[in-house]
């Protein structure tokens, strides 16, 4: 599933910089987006395949910190880019002649660079408050990578400083997104009614079919962990539901972006021959 993952990300990756066709928005936020899933997906699972091979389930606490940190970052970037790439659609579907004003390559670079730098930021600041935190000798994370939430409870310091912090960068770094999300595409819903042929309707919501896909299959497993971690307390169930957005999510969105989308499976198949 590792290998599926990187493979996959990185031929998406290829066939949008090797086609000038692709040279669009909506492809460039889909390179960075693979670029993201194939860095999300390599901060835990590598660590978990050693630990698989060598039977150990140890690691040490700088490695612990630094899973944190990166795992935050990637995983917010994914949040992010889906939110900036919902944007685009809306642009693209409600303001088609202003398209390429809007969305110029300045904005586009702009809106990822400001992404990297929010979540640079945010995890910088749940990292120097874990450094405060103490650890008894010994102490076990009943998970298979150090996630955030996780170290919180194993903690032998009071953690009440940074649940709050990760609670309201929870609530703000994922609802605003998800809200960006939500509107635009009530907006998309809007403009496609008011069209009155039934092909140039089919035309514009296919190009979001894709991107739609993805953000169900983040959002839906995503809910899936933490409705999980709160009617269970079964740390090997919350596990499992923590691999369906940290491993099996990233292998996917390749497949559902080539599958679904004739101009990627056009640039895929030219790269591959």
């Amino acid at each position: 599933m590792y290998l599926v993952s990187l493979l996959g990300n990185l031929l998406i990756i290829l066939a949008v910089s090797s086609d000038s066709r692709l040279h669009t928005p909506m492809y460039f936020f889909l390179s960075n987006l693979s670029f993201v899933d194939i860095c999300f997906v390599s901060t835990t699972v590598p660590k978990m395949l050693v630990n698989i091979q060598a039977h150990t389930k140890d690691i040490s606490y700088i490695g612990c910190l630094t899973q944190v940190y990166f795992f935050v970052v990637f995983a917010g970037m994914d949040n992010f880019l889906l939110a900036v790439m919902a944007y685009d659609r809306f642009v693209a579907i409600c303001h088609p002649l202003h398209y390429m004003v809007i969305m110029n390559a300045r904005l586009c670079v702009l809106l990822v660079l400001m992404c990297w730098f929010v979540f640079f930021c945010v995890a910088l600041v749940h990292l120097l408050l874990l450094m405060q935190l103490t650890f008894c000798v010994g102490t076990e994370i009943p998970h298979f990578s150090c996630e955030l939430d996780q170290i919180l409870k194993v903690a032998c310091s009071d953690t009440f400083i940074n649940e709050v912090c990760m609670y309201v960068a929870t609530a703000l770094l994922c609802m605003l997104p998800l809200t960006g999300i939500l509107f635009s595409y009530s907006q998309i819903v809007s403009s496609l009614m008011k069209m009155a042929s039934t092909e140039g309707k089919y035309k514009a919501f296919s190009t979001c079919g894709s991107h739609l896909s993805v953000v169900s299959l983040f959002y839906g497993t995503s809910l899936g962990v933490y409705l999980t971690s709160a009617v269970t307390h079964s740390p090997h169930r919350i596990s499992i539901a923590s691999v369906m957005y940290t491993v099996v999510s990233p292998m996917l969105n390749p497949f559902i972006y080539s599958l679904r989308n004739k101009d990627v499976k056009g640039a895929l198949g030219r790269l591959l021959s």
